[in-house]
């Protein structure tokens, strides 16, 4: 009876068991079912391709509406005021009390000596009216686009018996249009191998330097790339090449989504594709660096330390997407202050050891070159309006999500300098990029590489050129 008793217990033991597991692998199953689905989904959403979104090509940005396409010549000019009031906040710093850097580095931002040097050159080696003939050896002009006066400088070659070529060139922040000047004697002279030269045409951004800004929000970097495209049909160029880096990128980027067969071809120093599917790309890479070409692992790898960087170095980016009208205001009443806080981002993102070294990495530059570029936010009081866009493409990423998994047929052209902020293997610009002709990389060089480095950029504008004119008659 007993052993009945343990026999009839055991089997009830083993049907229970059984249920058990029965029903582990019915929530198993559930569980799988849940996740592939979750996980078809996810991945459905960042790699569908939208249509291409209509935008209205005629918004207007400023106060005044009326349709006007007149083309004015225009002249920089510093005015006395401004200079005096320049003198009298170089003497209030002079007689303040000023803090010394801890160390001999730029860890805590820009060094105290390094700012003396570039002050003590501004004070004394300036020379204004030399600067200003400086600024002024090209064409000016100015433009109403969509209610906005657009400043440009139109740079034509002298050698006519030759292939000409419209080139855009688009700069970003804290750069400007002081960015090319020292290539474009080179892009619009003839070179040997090559049978054709540049006709460039070299915008401020509307808000930066001596362009408008709005007088209302929502002007993001697809709307300038519509102002962009509508600034060349007004002179003329219903087909014409860009080039952009930083900013510029984002914006020629949208000029090649957007306008497929009036852009010809892009080049860009910033070859990055910022879709979502490429962010995720770059997180699962951590685990399987060989996704990523060997010689370059070390410009996205280790994960934690490029995480590390961004957070360190990024803080500008977050406070000018949220209060620009704030640090505007601080920047714009010192020049002191708005050379600290553009050079510090200039030097620090050419190279990011330079952060590290006694000066700043200042010797990169001509502290003139330095100085002609906080002179343009300085006396044009454009600070301000030139961080708002951070703040408007900050509000906008939904769209701008949406453009940049759209890919663009237009040939591009990456050149890719070794100290590059991000870095994109080329099989994940494609995506973005199908028609990728070709790529450089560097082995020196940081962001801001127009500025740095012009020979190497316009040795590689050319190069692209070429390329692409290859590539269309092939």
């Amino acid at each position: 009876m007993a052993k009945k008793k343990d026999s009839v217990k055991n089997e009830v033991k083993n049907v229970e068991k059984k249920g058990n597991f029965s029903t582990f692998l019915l929530f198993a199953s559930i569980a799988v079912v849940i996740v592939s689905v979750g996980a078809l989904q996810f991945y459905i959403t960042l790699t569908s391709v939208p249509d291409l979104p209509k935008f209205d090509l005629d918004t207007c940005w400023g106060t005044n509406c009326t349709q006007n396409t007149d083309i004015r010549k225009f002249r920089i000019v510093f005015h006395e005021a401004m200079l005096e009031n320049k003198r009298r906040k170089f003497d209030a710093y002079k007689r303040a009390p000023r803090v010394k850097s801890l160390e001999e580095t730029s860890e805590y931002g820009m060094n105290s000596d390094v700012l003396g040097k570039i002050f003590g050159d501004w004070q004394f080696k300036y020379k204004y009216p030399e600067r200003l003939r400086y600024f002024n050896q090209y064409e000016h002009y100015k433009t109403n686009v969509q209610g906005l006066d657009i400043h440009y400088m139109h740079v034509k070659p002298k050698k006519t018996n030759i292939k000409v070529i419209p080139l855009l060139l688009l700069h970003g922040w804290p750069t400007s249009i002081k960015e090319f000047y020292e290539s474009i004697p080179l892009l619009t002279t003839a070179r040997p191998g090559y049978d054709f030269v540049f006709e460039l045409i070299v915008p401020s951004l509307p808000g930066f330097g001596f362009s408008q800004g709005p007088v209302r929000r929502g002007l993001t970097s697809y709307h300038i790339a519509i102002v962009m495209r509508n600034l060349m049909e007004r002179l003329g160029h219903k087909q014409f090449y860009v080039h952009g880096g930083n900013l510029g990128h984002n914006i020629g980027t949208h000029m090649a989504t957007l306008f497929p067969n009036q852009v010809q071809g892009f080049h860009t120093t910033f070859p990055v594709n910022f879709s979502k599917i490429a962010d995720w790309l770059w997180v699962i890479g951590s685990l399987w660096p060989s996704l990523v070409s060997n010689e370059f692992v070390d410009r996205m790898y280790p994960l934690s330390d490029k995480l590390a960087y961004y957070l360190e170095e990024f803080g500008y980016l977050h406070l000018q997407a949220t209060k620009p009208d704030s640090i505007g205001i601080a920047l714009q009443d010192s020049p002191l202050g708005l050379c600290a806080y553009i050079n510090d981002r200039i030097l620090s993102l050419t190279d990011p050891s330079n952060k590290l070294r006694e000066d700043g990495g200042l010797f990169n530059y001509n502290t003139t070159d330095l100085v002609d570029n906080v002179m343009i936010y300085w006396s044009t009081g454009s600070i301000t309006t030139a961080l708002r866009l951070y703040k408007e493409i900050a509000a906008n990423q939904d769209m701008e999500d949406i453009l940049a998994i759209i890919p663009t047929p237009v040939p591009t052209w990456a050149l890719r300098p070794k100290h590059e902020l991000y870095h994109s293997p080329d099989y994940v610009l494609r995506w973005k990029y199908p028609n990728l002709v070709g790529v450089t990389n560097l082995d020196e060089g940081g962001h801001y590489l127009a500025f740095e480095k012009p020979v190497a950029f316009s040795e590689d504008i050319f190069k692209a050129i070429d390329n692409f004119l290859k590539f269309k008659n092939k």
